[in-house]
């Protein structure tokens, strides 16, 4: 990859919230749930940004599309830092980055069909399409998704999560945008169902070219889909490189803490691991 093809640059971006500081007079305190966060995005690529629960990850990615407003830093998308946006500027970025939300069905309006929720970003970013065209159109994507088009008039309470899941990738996907945040797309569904989906994304990204960034607290279900890691604790970049490379020879000891809590068939390799998890307990104690 090149220096050419980088369609995302984030330069030490930080999100603060002010949040209560409890006691006997109130007061509030600055929560820094991101701290400075900078890495560059190629066209076609997949980022994968693990950690735990709490470490920042959905913020980061909100603030890096302003779906919240960060405190400080740079969001440059194809040449335009997206936290300077007017409104209208904004509303057409939206055509060119979507989202895929973690929870399949909390992300769909109950009232509307599979097809209405799919069809909704044409009918808001390209509003010249005609009714046929987009019902053409969308239809064309439940296929690709896994769907098929006599589900277009059902509701999301008569689809599964998985399959909700798919109705919310095509809905991202309809308008050909060139990124799809991931926000923990996969963490609420069954493992198996896991991994038909993450393999549909493999496989939608390389018909699109559209680059993802896809946000998980497994690294094991990161690894597999991302080209490049970027592993973030307490909001701050720790570690980041090649997938192979964090993953089998991991520089930082909060990488190693997330790579050994992944779970092995191998009862010996699962012992290594435990004793892993026990040394960098005993270590952080020490350094507490």
């Amino acid at each position: 990859m090149s220096e050419q093809d980088v369609i995302l640059q984030v330069r030490n971006l930080s999100v603060h919230f002010n949040v209560p500081a409890g006691g006997l007079f109130g007061g509030h305190k600055v929560l820094k749930a991101v701290k400075n966060v900078s890495f560059d995005l190629h066209a076609g690529e997949t980022l994968g940004i693990v950690g735990e629960s709490g470490c920042g990850k959905s913020t980061l990615s909100r603030a890096i599309i302003r779906l919240i407003e960060a405190s400080g830093g740079e969001s440059v998308w194809m040449g335009k830092d997206i936290l300077k946006m007017n409104s209208s500027e904004l509303v057409g970025l939206r055509k060119d980055i979507q989202m895929i939300f973690q929870d399949p069905l909390a992300s769909l309006n109950p009232r509307m069909t599979a097809g209405s929720i799919i069809a909704e970003p044409l009918q808001i970013h390209n509003p010249e399409v005609t009714k046929a065209e987009r019902t053409k159109r969308v239809a064309e994507m439940m296929e690709k998704v896994g769907l098929t088009p006599n589900m277009i008039n059902k509701y999301p309470h008569e689809f599964s999560g998985g399959q909700c899941q798919r109705i919310g990738i095509a809905r991202a996907l309809i308008t050909r945008p060139k990124l799809i945040v991931c926000d923990e797309a996969v963490s609420a569904l069954d493992v198996s169902v896991q991994a038909q989906v993450i393999n549909l994304l493999m496989d939608l990204q390389k018909e699109f070219g559209v680059s993802l960034l896809f946000i998980a607290h497994d690294i094991a279900v990161v690894r597999h889909i991302a080209q490049r890691i970027m592993v973030l604790y307490f909001g701050e970049v720790v570690e980041i490189g090649e997938s192979e490379q964090v993953v089998m020879a991991p520089s930082h000891d909060y990488t190693k803490k997330l790579i050994a809590s992944v779970p092995v068939p191998d009862p010996k390799e699962e012992m290594k691991r435990r004793e892993v998890r026990r040394r960098l307990r005993r270590e952080a104690a020490a350094a507490a």
